[in-house]
């Protein structure tokens, strides 16, 4: 049983990565889950196929790994089930740029071919990211794994869409929409960014047709003047009152445009007047339909100017500006140039400008959704975690648009609909028809266009378990218990889920919702490559290892909040896997020395009013950390289980209770009373921490449990043992009372050795008084031994508990001046604090140090400046004065 004398997960965590899915130990058969049993089931947001994992996906994923398992530690039949994302755009972006190398393009292979160059490519490269996730530890069940491009869901896709056509909640028209011309597709509101960006506005009049007036108009876009049908003016302006009904003419083109009014207008904007673009520009549009205005489209999908652009055509978009521009400023109708902050919109994706432009579009109407989703919320069928994000919900809930779900791409859920070129109808349906249900003809066109990818993600939560069929993993797990996801998705991806869950099924397709924040840089700096300061979790895995970064990822998860990675966090990480991996051994060794052989975990606490001291202080404390992770772990405070179990660990297992049972093992004692308590202790906490160091924990316990030999009356993996439960009798307060005793003796001790420099391996005579308790020999040698003292020792049994303790030491002269030693040591000391005392003082004099450095650098420095201080005044104290140590608490 013996443990290598390093801890090096690279060894283990790949072994038990591949043993936990070769086992099928996560996949629960429907046919076994029990009518009473309890059911929790998640699925993985599906990433892209075309992803690698980024620290946000660890992250992420490390919260909802610790809360399956835990779970399913607590015998409810658990799924969670994994998945990737076909990803649209990105993906068919990747094959283009695959393509571009071979100097083809996709129009030159025709769009089955290309189809099928993707399915390659995604069979070649697709499953990256599964076995990324499966270094993570996830324990998902690989053989429900789905794709939103499999059979069954793109049939759920086509169902979902014709229910949606029949009901009038899918309709085609021809609108105003975010148009990419770098990806050549719509996109929707929320695939673009707004950028407030330094711009001009620039003033241009136009003259009053057979007049000698002029009006002048404001505009950031002097390009999309050349496809104005109107100049707009408030109803209510009286500037321009006497100007309705007459024309003007459009400067450089010279044609004739009517003066209307419109409430939409802004009075004080500009000068008041606007220019009107029906066809490139969202206000404009609404305006042009009302006053049944021309459309002329004079930017196309490439971003150059049409034809109808005159002089201008193929020009790029910018250089017809510049040109625009110059020809106004030659003729003298450029009047004006201002400077102006403007709104610019962006693909979110590639970060090219969008142009509105007018398409035939398939649309949602998303109001009724929205209506069923928000009551859904309000009535708790859906609770939000933390509930703060709910008012962000329904505001956006409220105002929600009408969804534009076509994309003009290859790739994706061809749209199910077909065209007569015959009698010019659409129809919409499951399969394809062989003829046109409308004139009979079989001259059908399917729609070229294919599904935002969100449209089949939606449907994700019910797809994946066989939905629209009524299957058992339907009615089994369905609706889902949480979802936990970013709020960077909150209307992508959950809002969506919601809608059309409801929709499709009657039922939310979740009944909770964690919402985390974003993994941000040490200076809380959102990463990003441009900036130099991604993480990479695969990187920082191999280097600390899995277990360490995983439990320094949920020591900062609070929930809602953004954290801000420090790269020394997973060093303490992999401290606190060490040091539990040192402990480990420390017991391992110390069985084989006591021929500790063939022990099983008893149900119960093996603990009584006469266990030893230790014991029962151990056992409450673990009662009272396992109450405790309990709890957090059912409200989703993560950070707050994480940190209850280092603590127990690191300081109550660790540095107290194993350093006391160390002293008590015996050789070849057997499995005795000590041995009893000090393993149930141990394999409990190793449940404990199994959620959130499944590797160093399955590790450790399968050696405990199963050692050379297969326990049989064991479960197979630490992952479908019990999760422990709090104990419900408390031990005697005045018990606990004496061991918190013991602790502040000892603490005490080595504080005065330490303030009065004495070596700490040397052992010290001490006289020990204690009122209110009257120490075992037991404990007073633990005492001993932990301080490094011969203790000479009286009590008096009744009382208020409280201690004095004196040091009698050679260290100290016999007039109580420190020892040449011990003074040679503060004197070395002092000289090393008065170093760093004086470099903090001059970086922190330094002019360009303070302009340039970070606050929380210079706060930093500051306080190790003022913590220097403070031990050299000390040390300067204890020169002067010397004295024996002595020391009283309570």
């Amino acid at each position: 049983m013996q443990l290598e004398k390093v801890y090096e997960p690279q060894r283990f965590e790949p072994h038990w990565a591949q043993w936990w899915i070769e086992s099928g130990i996560y996949h629960v058969p429907t046919k076994d889950v029990a009518p009473e049993q309890r059911v929790f089931s998640i699925v993985i947001p599906p990433p892209n196929v075309t992803g690698s994992l980024h620290i946000g996906h660890f992250f992420e994923h490390t919260m909802m790994d610790a809360a399956v398992r835990w779970h399913r530690m607590r015998g409810e039949a658990t799924l969670w089930l994994p998945g990737t994302d076909h990803a649209g755009i990105a993906t068919q972006m990747v094959v283009e740029r695959q393509l571009a190398s071979e100097k083809i393009t996709r129009q030159q292979l025709g769009r089955d071919e290309f189809e099928r160059r993707i399915w390659q490519w995604k069979e070649e490269y697709g499953g990256r990211i599964n076995t990324q996730i499966r270094r993570e530890g996830a324990s998902v069940d690989w053989s429900r794994e789905r794709f939103t491009m499999d059979p069954g869901l793109s049939r759920a896709v086509r169902e979902a869409f014709v229910r949606l056509w029949d009901k009038g909640l899918i309709y085609r028209g021809e609108y105003m929409v975010n148009w990419c011309p770098r990806c050549h597709t719509a996109i929707s509101d929320l695939e673009t960014n707004h950028e407030a960006t330094a711009g001009h506005l620039w003033h241009v009049r136009y003259r009053i047709t057979g007049t000698d007036e002029f009006i002048t108009v404001a505009t950031t876009r002097p390009e999309t003047m050349l496809g104005d049908t109107a100049i707009a003016v408030h109803p209510d302006d009286t500037r321009y009152r006497h100007l309705h009904g007459h024309s003007v003419t459009l400067p450089l083109l010279g044609r004739e445009i009517p003066v209307i009014a419109d409430p939409i207008v802004d009075p004080e904007f500009g000068t008041g007047a606007v220019k009107v673009t029906p066809a490139h520009d969202p206000n404009d549009f609404e305006i042009g339909k009302r006053h049944k205005l021309p459309f002329i489209k004079v930017i196309g999908e490439d971003a150059r100017m049409t034809a109808a652009a005159g002089p201008y055509a193929d020009l790029d978009r910018f250089e017809a500006r510049k040109r625009v521009l110059a020809a106004l400023d030659q003729s003298g109708e450029l009047v004006k140039t201002e400077p102006y902050t403007a709104s610019l919109s962006k693909c979110d994706r590639c970060q090219t400008i969008i142009e509105p432009l007018v398409s035939t579009q398939w649309f949602m109407h998303m109001k009724p959704l929205a209506e069923k989703a928000m009551d859904a919320v309000r009535s708790g069928k859906i609770r939000f975690v933390p509930d703060d994000r709910e008012a962000l919900f329904f505001q956006w809930m409220e105002n929600i648009r009408d969804w534009c779900i076509s994309r003009q791409l290859w790739w994706g859920h061809r749209i199910p609909a077909w065209h007569c070129r015959n009698c010019s109808k659409t129809t919409v349906a499951r399969e394809a028809p062989a003829t046109c249900p409308h004139c009979h003809s079989t001259e059908l066109e399917q729609e070229s266009d294919v599904l935002d990818t969100w449209f089949s993600s939606g449907l994700w939560p019910f797809s994946t378990l066989g939905w629209p069929d009524d299957t058992a993993d339907l009615r089994t797990f369905y609706p889902t218990s949480l979802l936990i996801t970013g709020f960077d998705i909150l209307f992508f991806w959950l809002s969506r889920m919601i809608m059309l869950g409801i929709e499709m099924t009657g039922q939310v397709p979740f009944r909770e919702v964690h919402i985390h924040g974003l993994v941000r840089d040490a200076e809380k700096q959102k990463m990003s490559k441009t900036r130099g300061n991604v993480i990479d979790p695969l990187v920082i895995m191999d280097r600390y290892g899995t277990d360490a970064c995983r439990i320094s990822l949920l020591l900062s998860a609070a929930a809602g909040s953004d954290i801000a990675l420090k790269e020394d966090r997973m060093e303490s990480g992999r401290a606190f896997a060490n040091k539990l991996w040192n402990a480990s051994r420390l017991l391992f060794m110390n069985m084989e020395r006591s021929r500790v052989e063939g022990w099983i975990p008893p149900h119960a606490i093996p603990v009584s009013e006469n266990s030893p001291l230790e014991d029962l202080w151990i056992f409450d404390r673990l009662s009272r950390a396992t109450e405790t992770v309990n709890r957090a772990l059912a409200l989703h405070r993560y950070h707050e289980a994480a940190q209850t179990l280092w603590d127990f660990v690191w300081h109550d297992f660790c540095d107290w209770y194993l350093e006391i049972k160390k002293l008590r093992f015996r050789e070849n004692s057997g499995i005795d009373q000590h041995w009893e308590a000090t393993l149930t202790v141990y394999e409990r906490a190793l449940r404990l921490l199994h959620p959130f160091m499944p590797f160093v924990t399955e590790e450790l316990w399968q050696r405990l449990i199963h050692g050379a030999s297969v326990n049989t009356a064991q479960p197979k993996s630490i992952s479908l043992a019990q999760f422990p439960a709090a104990t419900s009798e408390p031990a005697p307060d005045i018990r606990l009372e004496q061991f918190t005793l013991l602790q502040q003796i000892v603490t005490n001790a080595r504080e005065m050795r330490a303030d009065h420099k004495l070596d700490p391996k040397t052992t010290i005579a001490a006289s020990l008084k204690t009122t209110g308790v009257r120490f075992a020999e037991p404990d007073l040698a633990a005492i001993a031994a932990l301080a490094r003292l011969r203790i000479e020792s009286h009590s008096e049994p009744e009382g208020k508990l409280a201690f004095s303790l004196q040091l009698q030491t050679p260290h100290l002269s016999s007039n109580g001046a420190l020892s040449p030693e011990a003074r040679q040591r503060v004197l070395k000391e002092n000289a090393g604090l008065e170093r760093a005392i004086e470099n903090a003082e001059r970086q922190l004099s330094d002019s360009t140090f303070m302009s340039k450095a970070p606050p929380k650098v210079i706060d930093s420095l500051r306080e190790k400046l003022a913590g220097y201080r403070a031990q050299l005044e000390k040390n300067r104290r204890l020169l002067e004065e010397g004295g024996a140590g002595e020391s009283a608490g309570v």
